[in-house]
C-alpha cells in the first residue's frame, strides 16, 4: 500500500501552483506558462460555465448610484481613487490593458475572437431583453452590438426546445427603443434530440453535426420579410461557433450574432474548453477535477499541497502558490456561524466585524451587502496579508474573487479583475524570484 509520506517524496514539483480552476486561475496558468515557468494548475470546475462570454473590465460605480460608465478607464482611475484597497488600485491601467490584450490573442489563436470599440465599452443586448456594457464582446455576438446601436430591422429567433431563452421576451421589452425588432420560436425537430427540452450545451453540439445549420437557415428563412439581423441564443457551435456564424449568414443572406444564455453557458463552456486544452498544450499540468485539500511547509521553504485522501493522496510540491479559489459559491471563502473564513490556508478574511452587519437590512439596498466585498486583503504584490497586516508568506498569492474590497458583480468588473489580479500575482511571484 502506498503511504502519504511515499506520495510526499514522490510529488509533482514546479515553480508556481495554481490552485483554481476559474478565469484567474486559468489566466494564472496562461501568464506563468508564457513566462516560462513548469506550472501546475489544481481544482475543480470554476465558475466559466455560468458566464456571458463578456470580458467586462469596469462598467459601474460608485455601486450605491447605479452610475454607469462609457470609458472603463475613466471608471477605473474614479475606482482606484474611492477605494484605495480595490485590487485594481495595485496596478496601473497600462498593466491591466497588457493583461487583457494577452488573454484576447490568446483565445484569439485558438478560434474565439474578441471584438471591442476603441478604449470604450459597448452595449449589447441580454436574453432578459435589457441592455449592460462590456468591453470585450466574443466576435459572434458584435453583429448584434451593432444592430442595437443603429437599430437595424431585427429578428430574434428562440427555440422551442429551449425554454430558459425567450425571443419574445426580448422584442417586448426592447421594442419600445427599438421599432424594427421582431420575434420567432421555431421547433428544432429534425435537428436536435427528439427530447422536448435540451441544454444549450447539446444544441451547440448538435449544430456542429453535418447539415444542421442548414436545416435550421430553412426554418428561419421564411420569416426573414426585411430583417437585416438575425439574433439567436450563444448555442451555435462549440468548437467553432466563428465558422457556423459565417456558414448560417450565408445561407440567410444576412448577418448572424449570438445572444448571451443563462447556464449552462456555451459562451463561458468554449472559454474554459479552450483554456484547458491549450494549457495542457503548453505544458501545464493540469490535476482536474481535484480539489486541494490541504497544505504542508517543506524545510526548504516550499509548499506541499495536497488532494485527495488516504493512501490515494496526490502531492505537489511548489515554490509559489497562488490562491484563485474563488468565493462562497467555488468554497474559496466559508460562512461560518460568526465568522467568514477562507477555506485552505485559514488567512484572514476582511470582513465586518459582526455577523448582523453582513447585509443590509433591504435586500435590494444599492449600497449592496458588506459580506459582498470580503476576501483576503493583500499587499501590492497581491501577496495575502496576516493578522498583523503582514504578508502571509513570500510567496504566497492571491487573484480573483477570492480579493477583499471588491463586489465584482455589482461593479461589472469580474473578468478584467480576475485577469489583471493573475497578472499581478504572476508577476510579483516573477520579480521575487530575481
Amino acid at each position: 500500500m502506498v503511504t502519504a509520506a511515499m506520495s510526499k517524496d514522490a510529488a509533482t514539483t514546479c515553480d508556481l501552483a495554481i490552485i483554481g480552476c476559474g478565469l484567474s486561475g486559468l489566466a494564472a496558468a496562461l501568464f506563468a506558462a508564457e513566462k516560462g515557468f513548469s506550472t501546475v494548475l489544481a481544482g475543480v470546475s470554476g465558475g466559466l460555465m455560468f458566464a456571458t462570454g463578456l470580458l467586462d473590465v469596469m462598467g459601474t460605480h460608485p455601486i450605491e448610484t447605479g452610475h454607469g460608465w462609457t470609458d472603463p478607464w475613466a471608471a477605473i482611475d474614479a475606482l482606484s481613487n474611492d477605494i484605495p484597497d480595490h485590487p485594481y488600485a495595485r496596478l496601473t491601467t497600462d498593466t491591466i490593458k497588457e493583461a487583457m490584450e494577452k488573454v484576447v490573442l490568446f483565445l484569439g489563436k485558438n478560434g474565439l475572437s474578441y471584438v471591442k470599440s476603441g478604449e470604450n465599452n459597448s452595449e449589447i443586448m441580454t436574453l432578459l431583453g435589457t441592455t449592460k456594457r462590456s468591453y470585450y464582446i466574443p466576435s459572434t455576438m458584435w453583429e448584434g452590438v451593432r444592430a442595437l446601436r443603429e437599430k437595424r430591422p431585427c429578428l430574434i429567433v428562440g427555440f422551442d426546445e429551449l425554454q430558459d431563452f425567450s425571443a419574445a421576451q426580448i422584442t417586448q421589452n426592447l421594442t419600445g427603443e427599438w421599432p424594427g425588432l421582431r420575434s420567432l420560436s421555431i421547433s428544432l425537430n429534425g435537428i436536435t434530440a427528439a427530447s422536448p427540452l435540451v441544454s444549450g450545451d447539446i444544441l451547440a453540439r448538435d449544430m456542429e453535426m453535418r447539415g444542421n445549420l442548414e436545416k435550421l437557415a430553412r426554418l428561419i428563412r421564411p420569416h426573414l420579410e426585411d430583417a437585416e439581423t438575425v439574433g439567436l441564443p450563444a448555442v451555435l457551435g462549440m468548437k467553432r461557433p466563428e465558422e457556423n456564424i459565417e456558414a448560417l449568414s450565408r445561407e440567410l443572406g444576412t448577418a448572424v450574432f449570438e445572444i448571451p444564455t443563462t447556464p449552462l453557458s456555451v459562451p463561458g463552456l468554449r472559454l474554459n474548453e479552450v483554456f484547458m486544452e491549450r494549457l495542457a498544450e503548453r505544458g501545464v499540468n493540469l490535476f482536474f477535477p481535484e480539489r486541494v485539500l490541504s497544505w504542508e511547509k517543506a524545510e526548504d521553504g516550499a509548499f506541499l499541497l495536497a488532494m485527495g485522501q488516504g493512501p490515494q493522496k496526490k502531492w505537489v510540491r511548489a515554490e509559489g502558490v497562488i490562491l484563485a479559489t474563488g468565493r462562497f459559491w467555488a468554497h474559496g471563502l466559508r460562512a461560518d456561524r460568526d465568522r467568514i473564513r477562507e477555506t485552505l490556508f485559514d488567512l484572514p478574511v476582511h470582513q465586518p466585524e459582526k455577523r448582523d452587519e453582513w447585509h443590509q437590512e433591504d435586500f435590494l439596498d444599492l449600497r449592496g451587502h458588506p459580506a459582498n466585498c470580503a476576501g483576503l486583503a493583500i499587499d501590492n504584490q497581491f501577496r495575502p496579508l496576516n493578522r498583523a497586516g503582514e504578508p502571509a508568506f513570500e510567496k504566497l498569492f492571491a487573484a480573483g474573487s477570492i480579493l477583499a474590497n471588491q463586489d465584482w458583480i455589482r461593479m461589472k468588473c469580474g473578468s478584467g479583475m480576475s485577469i489583471s489580479s493573475a497578472y499581478g500575482a504572476v508577476n510579483a511571484f516573477s520579480r521575487l524570484r530575481g
